[in-house]
């Protein structure tokens, strides 16, 4: 196998060595991803649900943009979680609704 002088013996527990150490490694590898995945799993069950209605504003805060649906994915970024209640008053006074999720028609407000 080898003329450098070392046993077949010595060469195999060379290789045990190896492998144990390669096989610490890969159960702390396991360890990791598996605190990784219940750290995950803990946070989508404290997430909170999405709000059902969302009133976008516009830069100046006082202006209210539009009216969506809670799951719209046409949300600006100046969006905030309002009542069902607030989202039919706002739709009433005229705020356009999302041309994306309609929440006039799910709220039964034709407009």
């Amino acid at each position: 196998m080898n003329d450098s002088g070392a046993s077949r013996l010595a060469l195999l527990h060379f290789l045990a060595r190896v492998q144990e150490r390669d096989l610490a490694r890969t159960r702390r590898w396991i360890a990791t991803e598996e605190a990784r995945e219940a750290e995950r799993r803990v946070g989508a069950e404290r997430r909170p649900p999405p709000p059902e209605w969302l009133i976008e504003r516009g830069l100046d805060r006082n202006n209210i943009v539009a009216v969506h649906a809670g799951g719209c994915w046409d949300t600006g970024r100046r969006t905030k979680s309002v009542t069902r209640a607030q989202a039919v008053d706002a739709l009433r006074n005229h705020v356009p609704a999302c041309s994306k999720c309609r929440p006039d028609t799910a709220l039964g407000i034709e407009g």
